[in-house]
């Protein structure tokens, strides 16, 4: 956990920042990855609706360690299983090549 909020601080605090459009394919490949991520956890997950409407996305030219981190999202997003759930907050790390680094769903 302690990693997590290093991560997070360190890519939210990074000089140079500006802000991204929701259509950005960063958008896709967070829902991908962590669609990917959330059916290995639990198979009953059909699918994961990221509120394009809530998220922030940020570019950004950090590191974590030795370990480049370019874009950083935050936004709500929604859980289909037999319905769709309330919504959740969730963290998206972007690396080099659009790699996406780390999906991080919060749990309420």
């Amino acid at each position: 956990m302690k990693l997590i909020a290093a991560l997070l601080l360190t890519a939210l605090l990074a000089n140079t920042a500006q802000a991204q459009s929701p259509n950005d394919p960063a958008v896709d490949a967070c829902q991908a990855s962590g669609l990917i991520a959330l059916k290995e956890r639990s198979p009953s997950v059909k699918d994961l609706i990221l509120d394009r409407e809530t998220l922030l996305i940020s570019k950004a030219d950090t590191h974590v360690e030795d370990v480049p981190i370019r874009t950083v999202m935050m936004g709500e997003a929604y859980l289909e299983k037999k319905g769709i759930g309330k919504p959740q907050h969730f963290v998206c790390l972007i690396g080099e090549k659009g790699k996406v680094l780390l999906t991080f769903f919060m749990a309420q």
